[in-house]
């Protein structure tokens, strides 16, 4: 299959997705970064080997690329919002989608889509297939 730029999105995306969990989070930076590290951790979205602290949480909302349980915890829990935030540009969009495959295990596409929380369906219409995609195909690393 030939490479596509999805992944690379998704990855740009990444620490757009983790500065929205600290924009929309109601806490100081250092607990924001505790609440996501205890997140990856039991949900088992990551093992982070130590809790960073406040300000490299913000540095992954920034120019460094946040690790990927970071990723995984931040869409975690901002699925889970009461004021269902969705993704604020494709990058970010693409990162959602992204992680949302890779928190939990789905028997093929279809599943997946149906299991979205029904505020994502529109804004994942067009990176979920392409998530998908990339999913399934066999990339070598």
């Amino acid at each position: 299959m030939p490479e596509t730029p999805f992944y690379a999105k998704a990855m740009r995306g990444a620490s757009r997705l983790v500065g929205h969990w600290l924009l929309l989070g109601q806490a100081t930076p250092q607990r924001l970064a505790m609440i996501l590290a205890d997140t990856a951790r039991v949900a088992k979205l990551g093992e982070p080997e130590e809790t960073p602290s406040g300000a490299t949480v913000e540095a992954w909302s920034g120019d460094a690329q946040p690790p990927l349980w970071a990723a995984r915890a931040a869409s975690f829990l901002l699925m889970q919002m009461p004021s269902k935030p969705a993704p604020r540009d494709e990058l970010e969009a693409c990162a959602w989608a992204y992680c949302w495959l890779r928190n939990r295990d789905f028997a093929g596409f279809e599943e997946a889509e149906a299991a979205l929380p029904a505020h994502l369906r529109d804004a994942l219409s067009e990176a979920l297939p392409a998530a998908w995609a990339d999913h399934t195909s066999q990339r070598l690393i």
